[in-house]
């Protein structure tokens, strides 16, 4: 099966701003159609990195590519490849609706016997049409960051670029905008930078973790979790003689360790905390192992890590190795 073509390309990207280093030698791909969440803490460099690539800041070396089109020598035809909602987007409060999106559509060069049909599809996709009369400075967050993700996607470029799009929305609102973005997939390439860890997990099909203005991580969630955690657990709820609990472990797979046992309860039952690195599902061996030594099992369920766990373990792991101590010089013999 042949790769999907590349619609971002980022080689060894660099951006200093007066001797400190934002962005440090960054480099990643992202295939079209793709959608990839852009993670990383504060200050680490994401939207320095999304800002350059909108051709909005220059590098200060290395090479970003659109569509095949270097945005430093190209930067006309780029804004016209790209959507872009940055964090706070900045909506003309005294316009309506549907003013602003004619407004916007006329500036992205569509023409005007196509303008019309096309603000009625996007209202339609955004859930707008019921506000595309509405004064923008009157909508709720909500519909003024809906009112953004429409604007982006308004000229169907093939790729789109958002900035926290779901910072300060309701739960309802967030459901509402991850559907949204979703329905881009496959038919264009989305990169979004967010702090909400969980929606980045349902939405993205690939994550970049960004710390000190590096790249410390990248895949998908499924193999970062693999990659960087490492293991899964198994939350029991059993009585039986716990020390018989080893060789039911080591009997059902060598991978297989106690990491935690509680005090039984008044009822004979107490909590047990089993930790693996296999990716295969051991509950069905593991329970029938328990019962056939003839433990009571009253609960077992597998908990695997999420993508808050990957992303502090990544991030933690970068700046450990920063204030880690160079390795002493050995002094030469004699």
């Amino acid at each position: 099966m042949s790769e999907l073509p590349t619609a971002i390309e980022v080689s060894h990207l660099v951006k200093s701003y007066g001797g400190i280093t934002a962005v440090n030698d960054i480099s990643f791909t992202v295939a079209r159609g793709e959608i990839v969440g852009f993670l990383g803490p504060n200050g680490a460099g994401k939207s320095t990195t999304m800002r350059i690539l909108t051709g909005y800041l220059p590098a200060t070396s290395g090479s970003v590519k659109i569509c095949g089109l270097p945005v430093a020598t190209q930067p006309d035809e780029i804004k016209r490849r790209i959507g872009y909602m940055p964090e706070n987007n900045p909506l003309p409060e005294d316009m309506r609706v549907s003013e602003y999106m004619y407004f916007r559509g006329r500036l992205k060069e569509i023409p005007r016997r196509k303008l019309g049909p096309r603000i009625d599809e996007v209202l339609e996709v955004c859930d707008l049409k019921r506000v595309r009369h509405k004064i923008i400075g009157h909508l709720s967050k909500g519909y003024r960051q809906r009112v953004g993700i429409a604007e982006a996607i308004l000229a169907e470029p093939p790729v789109i670029i958002m900035d926290e799009p779901t910072i300060g929305l309701d739960p309802h609102q967030i459901l509402i905008v991850r559907d949204l973005i979703a329905s881009l997939r496959g038919r264009m390439t989305v990169i979004i930078s967010s702090h909400i860890l969980p929606e980045i997990e349902v939405t993205c099909d690939r994550v970049l973790i960004i710390n000190q203005g590096r790249v410390v991580a990248q895949g998908t969630p499924a193999q970062l979790r693999r990659e960087i955690v490492g293991h899964s657990s198994y939350q029991l709820e059993l009585s039986g003689d716990a020390t018989a609990l080893p060789s039911v472990l080591a009997g059902v797979s060598e991978t297989l360790h106690r990491t935690a046992i509680g005090d039984p309860g008044a009822d004979g039952f107490r909590r047990v905390t089993v930790t693996t690195d296999h990716d295969d599902e051991l509950g069905e061996p593991l329970l029938a192992a328990l019962l056939a030594r003839g433990f009571r099992v009253r609960a077992l369920s597998r908990e695997n890590p999420t993508l808050e766990d990957v992303f502090l373990a990544a991030t933690r792991r970068s700046w450990d190795a920063v204030a880690a101590p160079p390795p002493k010089a050995e002094k030469p013999a004699g």
